[in-house]
């Protein structure tokens, strides 16, 4: 491992919004705010969600920090340098929320061109296309034309160019969009697979659970503005009055003895309600020293949807 005195150690990549805003102008001379005031930093390892209702100004955060946008106020800044030009100097993986290849060639024939574009060296492109197409189960689809493709194979071809470079900044719009159950497990590991200290992921997406398992902080935005930056472990979750679902697979009537103000939620299922974790571990653990055999434990919400749901203004 490299010492202390190393200077040649990879230095830390922040993406950091400065007080960003973005207003869009008609040639009417009409103004919409997308975005106000925005202003979050990212560090190198991380990976981050955002999340947010329709129209809430996720897709133009996306937009300026690959530098398709210029903000109207404020800066968005990779690495010290303006998004446009780290982009312009070092490239991005990027996933479309839609994916938007020449539907007449064939799926290998595309990650190929596509890696010509990411300027991969000649030598290393069908090793490096080979690659994704094994990592996204693509295979048995190489030849196919690119409109024969189901909705969740496209989706999965999508994201193998996304991965053609080892690019230490991805960013996926919805990219388990049109993913069966199975790949959307897939796409979770292929995730945690790349994961390391120095590249940074963010996933823009409205599955708030997706987002609950991958990422390490989520940033709620709505009316263009970051509403709330939530951290997805349970020890970082704030005490609050929360509705557990314990289901039990001896003891139903002990459950209900110690505990007349949970809610029978179907056989052998109860809702309790608590007012933090420590509550719900000490309700658990009385249960279990009067004979209760209990089968799960499932929170009604995760941590993040209860945040979503707060600073969106939902109900509970």
């Amino acid at each position: 491992m490299p010492g202390a005195s190393d200077h040649s150690a990879a230095r830390a990549i922040v993406i950091e919004f400065k007080n960003v805003g973005k207003t869009y102008r008609s040639l009417l001379g009409n103004s919409v705010k997308a975005v106000e005031e925005f202003s979050l930093v990212v560090a190198k390892g991380e990976i981050l969600g955002i999340a947010g209702p329709n129209g809430a100004g996720k897709t133009t955060l996306i937009a300026m920090m690959l530098g398709y946008l210029r903000p109207t106020a404020g800066t968005v800044e990779i690495d010290g340098l303006s998004a446009r030009h780290y982009v312009e100097r070092n490239g991005i993986g990027y996933l479309s929320e839609l994916v938007a290849i020449p539907p007449k060639w064939r799926a290998y024939t595309a990650l190929v061109r596509y890696a010509t574009l990411a300027g991969i060296p000649d030598g290393e492109i069908h090793q490096r296309v080979g690659y994704v197409i094994e990592l996204l189960g693509l295979s048995e689809h190489r030849d196919k034309k690119v409109k024969a493709l189901s909705k969740g194979n496209l989706q999965r071809l999508g994201l193998a160019q996304a991965l053609l470079r080892d690019e230490k900044i991805l960013v996926l719009d919805e990219p388990t969009h049109g993913l069966d159950p199975v790949w959307t497990q897939r796409f979770r590991d292929i995730v945690d697979g790349l994961r390391r200290p120095d590249r940074t992921i963010l996933i823009a997406s409205h599955n708030l659970d997706e987002l609950q398992r991958l990422a390490d902080r989520v940033a709620i935005i709505d009316r263009g503005r970051l509403q709330r930056l939530v951290s997805t472990g349970y020890e970082h979750a704030t005490p609050a009055m929360t509705r557990f679902r314990i289901a039990v697979a001896r003891g139903h009537e002990l459950v209900r003895a110690a505990l007349p103000q949970a809610e029978e939620a179907g056989r052998d299922e109860f809702n309790v309600t608590v007012h933090s974790i420590q509550e719900l571990n000490s309700t658990l653990a009385n249960l279990i020293a009067q004979g209760v055999l209990v089968a799960s434990v499932v929170p009604e919400h995760s941590v993040l949807e209860q945040q979503f749901r707060e600073a969106v203004g939902e109900s509970s």
